[in-house]
């Protein structure tokens, strides 16, 4: 069955950098588009950041445009989030998902927090 599984997230400082990782398996990686999100404490899941399959096509939500880049390894059936500059809002748990997962799947996610 689908399994994504986060990992990368830690405490920084404001204008740090982490990387995110996300292991997928159950599923043919390569054929769906990859998208990560976030959730605020006491905040809705927001879409951060989606990826085509070929890894040519990325969105980014405007508040980590310039900060934040996708990308993915077909080969390792792996997707990434590269954070720079990170700030504060930024703090929350990080999911990836895609259409392969069935609905209301989520995995546990990452805990991302930025202190000021």
């Amino acid at each position: 069955q689908v399994q994504l599984v986060e990992s990368g997230g830690a405490l920084v400082q404001s204008g740090g950098s982490l990387r995110l990782s996300c292991a997928a398996s159950g599923f043919t990686f390569s054929r769906y588009p990859m998208r990560w999100y976030r959730q605020g404490e006491g905040k809705e899941r927001e879409l951060v950041a989606a990826i085509s399959t070929a890894g040519s096509g990325t969105t980014f939500l405007d508040s980590v445009k310039g900060r934040f880049t996708i990308s993915r390894d077909n080969a390792k059936n792996t997707v990434y989030l590269q954070m720079n500059r990170l700030k504060p809002e930024d703090t929350g748990v990080y999911y990836c998902n895609c259409n392969a997962a069935p609905a209301g799947y989520w995995g546990q996610g990452t805990q991302v927090s930025v202190s000021s």
